[in-house]
């Protein structure tokens, strides 16, 4: 056995964790989707709404990275108009997100996931452009952004399926993503720290073991993003959604 800040883990749990550390170092520089497999591991080693805690500072430590490397990329206009109802479905999710079980938690996470991915290959077959930018719409979606990221940590495949019909190129994307998701991410500390009591001392010191496996990740992630065109970019990030979805759900 393996103990870390009274954390045990065995072998196999133990690199699991580490995988953990590495796939969501790469997601945030634009490798998206490993993120979407990550949280579901990381569920299987600490349950569900305590993994919600484990995580989230280690996407901040993986969110530094993105939004540093991309800082010139962000396209703000949109940031300004989603981040004030994701703040909203911030506390939304915290108030629903501490009434539900584990079980609930996995399951309204896969059928977020397959949702968005139903609407984002509908969209990609009829080569449609996006035409919902309604401040309606514009309030659902960043509801929903802050929703999901409270309650599972899983608002990337909605945050993919807005950008994508948006038609934005690869580096913006990329940018639009690290800054909104630093922004949610720094938001969403106190509530997990005094609300849900899913972030501790002992836990915050474990996830800053994982630095130097989030650094790796995000090295790794630039030099992979830097060889992909705006087609393979695209695709990609669909088809690890895809994945992503299929490891949920079953």
């Amino acid at each position: 056995m393996i103990e870390l800040f009274s954390f045990e883990f065995n072998t196999s749990t133990f690199l699991l964790f580490l995988l953990v550390g590495l796939l969501t170092g790469m997601s945030k520089v634009g490798i998206f989707g490993v993120s979407m497999i990550a949280v579901p591991t990381l569920a299987i080693i600490f349950g569900g709404k305590n993994s919600t805690g484990i995580m989230l500072p280690i996407l901040i430590m993986a969110d530094i990275f993105g939004a540093g490397y991309y800082r010139k990329e962000a396209q703000w206009n949109h940031l300004v108009k989603l981040l004030p109802p994701a703040f909203i479905g911030v506390i939304i999710g915290s108030y629903v997100g501490d009434q539900i079980p584990d079980e609930t938690f996995r399951l309204i996470m896969g059928i977020i996931i397959f949702l968005s991915i139903i609407i984002l290959i509908g969209l990609e077959i009829a080569k449609a452009k996006w035409v919902g930018q309604g401040i309606g719409f514009i309030l659902f979606i960043g509801i929903m952004l802050g929703f999901t990221t409270m309650v599972g940590n899983l608002a990337g495949s909605i945050m993919t399926l807005y950008l994508l019909a948006n038609q934005m190129p690869k580096n913006r994307f990329i940018g639009t993503v690290a800054w909104f998701f630093i922004s949610i991410n720094l938001f969403k500390v106190p509530f997990h720290v005094f609300w849900w009591e899913t972030i501790s001392l002992n836990s915050f010191l474990l996830d800053l073991c994982l630095l130097p496996v989030v650094a790796l990740g995000a090295f790794l992630g630039i030099k992979i993003v830097k060889k992909m065109n705006e087609n393979v970019f695209r695709y990609f990030v669909i088809g690890m959604t895809v994945l992503a979805s299929f490891f949920m759900i079953t």
